[in-house]
């Protein structure tokens, strides 16, 4: 399995650092091949035309060159995704957003058109720093993006500085699982037995 993470820090140590660290981990354990894109090089969408511009129609952005197509050609190729960000104002980090708006029209799945993101699993993590606020608002964010795309939600992770110790775990065992190729929905084994 090829499993991608989208990254949306601009640090390279701290606590979404550490969480990162945890899902590369697990996913790895698991039996994937991960691979890390940090988001911050990824520019706002131009929205060229009249608001659709050639990425609608040809599911390509005519802006690119700047890094986006090689994103997108990872994302196409991956198996499973996880999308990790910062929480800045009760959002996603500005690289993240800027990947979302622009991902969100070039792989648009209306008119009957399949975007690569279709079906596709994602692991969505918020990490709020100081105060911890903002993380229901920011996976919502993230929630939305993915009901646009059809991708499919595996698992929501919202770490502060509070329960870091037990969602490191979480986030481990969430992308452990994916690697595995558990489905969203399906019962973990030890629950598969009811009651």
């Amino acid at each position: 399995m090829n499993f991608l993470i989208l990254n949306g820090s601009p640090k390279k140590e701290g606590l979404c650092h550490s969480v990162t660290q945890e899902i590369i981990r697990g996913a790895k354990d698991g039996g994937a091949e991960v691979s890390v894109l940090v988001t911050n090089g990824i520019k706002r969408c131009h929205c060229c035309g009249e608001g659709w511009g050639v990425c609608f129609a040809e599911h390509r952005c005519a802006f690119g060159d700047d890094g986006f197509t090689g994103v997108q050609k990872a994302i196409r190729e991956a198996d499973a995704l996880c999308m990790i960000t910062p929480v800045y104002w009760a959002e996603v980090s500005e690289g993240l957003k800027c990947l979302m708006d622009r991902l969100r029209r070039c792989e648009n799945p209306f008119q009957g058109n399949v975007g690569s993101l279709t079906d596709k699993p994602v692991l969505l993590a918020a990490v709020p720093g100081g105060s911890g606020n903002g993380l229901i608002p920011c996976l919502d964010q993230m929630n939305r993006f993915c009901q646009h795309t059809k991708a499919v939600v595996f698992d929501h992770i919202g770490v502060n500085r509070w329960n870091a110790d037990y969602k490191r775990a979480a986030a481990y065992a969430a992308a452990k699982a994916m690697a595995e190729g558990r489905k969203a929905g399906e019962s973990c084994p030890a629950d598969s037995q009811g009651g």
